[in-house]
This record gives C-alpha cells, sequence and structure tokens, in this order.
C-alpha cells in the first residue's frame, strides 16, 4: 500500500502551484491566451497543464511553504514576472491597433467601430483589421509556442525565488512601453503621410474652384485613396511586426534572466 505524508503532500503541491502562478499570470495578460473571447476556464487548465510538466524539471525553493510569509512573497513575484512578460507582448498589438486607429481617423473611418475579439471594446475595422492580421501572423510564425518556450526556459534562468525581476526589470518594462508608440508610428505613418499630400492636393484644387464642393468630394477620394495606401502597406506592415516581434522575444528572454 502506497502511503504519502502530509509533508510529501505539501511539497507536490508547492512544486506545482508557483510555476502555475506564474504562467497562468502571464496567460491572463498576454495577446490570443488573454483575449476575452477564451474561456477562463480553458486559461487555467492550459497552465494547469504546462506546471505539471514542467514542475520536475525545475529547482523549487527549499523548505519554503506556499502558505508561510515567505511563500506569499514568491507568490507575489511569481504573479509580476507572469504579468510584466504577457504585458511586454500585448504592448506590441496594443501598438499596432493604435497606428491602425491614427489611419482610420485621417482616413475619414473614425464612427466605423466593429467589436474588438481580442480586447471586447469597440475599436475602428481599420485598427481591427490589422489586429486579425498580426494575430494570424503570430500564430503563422509561432509565437505562441515561442512564448511558452520562454516561460519554460525562464524557470532555469530566474528560478522560483523571493527575488524577482528586481528594479532593473521593472523599469525595462516601464521603458518597452515606448515601443507602443513607436509601433503605432511605424504602422500609420505612410499612411498618413500620403493622406497629407492628398489634403494638400484638396487645398490646391480648392483654390483653383473656390466653388467645388470639397466635403462632397474630398471624402470619398479620401477613402479611396487610403484604402490603397493600406493595401499598399501590408507587406511593410508584415516585416515590420515581425520584427518587432522578434525583439519582444529577445526582451522576454532577457526579463527571464537568459
Amino acid at each position: 500500500m502506497i502511503t504519502i505524508s502530509a509533508h510529501q503532500l505539501d511539497a507536490t503541491v508547492d512544486s506545482v502551484f508557483w510555476p502555475f502562478v506564474r504562467i497562468g499570470s502571464c496567460l491572463m495578460v498576454a495577446p490570443v491566451f488573454g483575449a476575452v473571447t477564451v474561456p477562463m476556464r480553458l486559461r487555467v487548465v492550459l497552465a494547469g497543464a504546462i506546471a505539471l510538466l514542467v514542475a520536475p524539471l525545475i529547482p523549487q525553493p527549499a523548505g519554503v511553504s506556499a502558505l508561510s510569509v515567505a511563500g506569499v512573497l514568491i507568490t507575489v513575484q511569481q504573479v509580476i514576472i507572469g504579468v510584466a512578460l504577457g504585458f511586454c507582448l500585448q504592448i506590441l498589438f496594443t501598438g499596432v491597433s493604435l497606428g491602425g486607429d491614427l489611419l482610420a481617423n485621417s482616413m475619414g473611418l473614425s464612427l466605423s467601430f466593429n467589436l474588438d475579439p481580442l480586447g471586447g471594446e469597440q475599436t475602428p475595422v481599420l485598427s481591427q483589421l490589422y489586429t486579425v492580421l498580426v494575430t494570424l501572423i503570430f500564430l503563422l510564425l509561432n509565437g505562441d509556442l515561442a512564448l511558452i518556450r520562454v516561460l519554460v526556459q525562464g524557470f532555469r534562468t530566474l528560478p522560483i525565488g523571493s527575488t524577482g525581476l528586481g528594479t532593473a526589470g521593472i523599469w525595462t518594462v516601464v521603458s518597452w512601453g515606448s515601443t507602443l508608440f513607436s509601433g503605432a508610428l511605424a504602422v500609420a505613418l505612410p499612411g498618413v503621410t500620403a493622406l497629407l499630400v492628398a489634403n494638400l492636393a484638396f487645398g490646391v484644387v480648392s483654390r483653383a474652384a473656390p466653388s467645388m464642393n470639397l466635403f462632397a468630394v474630398g471624402l470619398p477620394i479620401s477613402l479611396v485613396f487610403g484604402l490603397l495606401v493600406v493595401i499598399a502597406g501590408l507587406p511593410a506592415l508584415e516585416s515590420g511586426f515581425t520584427r518587432l516581434l522578434t525583439e519582444t522575444l529577445i526582451l522576454l528572454r532577457h526579463l527571464s534572466g537568459a
């Protein structure tokens, strides 16, 4: 008959609990996994399955119980690490969506909204288009598997303990917020520049023919011209997002101590 002592049961629970907290915190915030259309139970089950697989392979803090004061501090650190990793990746998707929002305002599509399946909120249709495209690129490049790989490898380079990210790691996450604006600018700048040239042309036409109703003519032309710019800029969106995704994964590895 196999007997399990209370100490062995506590050790087994502790070995799975902290990896589950870090992985679950990341999946709750990370894009695709953290979408409102993904059921909460599915995210919990996925985090638990990954934690069960990696728990026997990672070092555990010796003599620390999850219910002790030191265990609570370790739990908080694992939540911070997981949320930071998922947040850095989420910023990339938010930057692309913001770029689509800026371009939609320049095209006259600021009043055309659609439901964002990832965030569960109303966003301009162009932002939604860019979000769907970069999500497909992310899945096509196995970005979801790369995120899980970074999480698993992070337990060796940044082991479970009370140290966590530290001040330098938290400041790195804060500094990474500039990617939100640089990514948005990279997406919207070509289209906004082209539409600015079109608006300057409308200004010249209005001076040459003051009787022309530019409000009736300019909006359809700006819309069609903007759609052509969007189609022409799709290859640049793919290459730019791939480059930013690579830099983000490198950052995640850096935050994980690799």
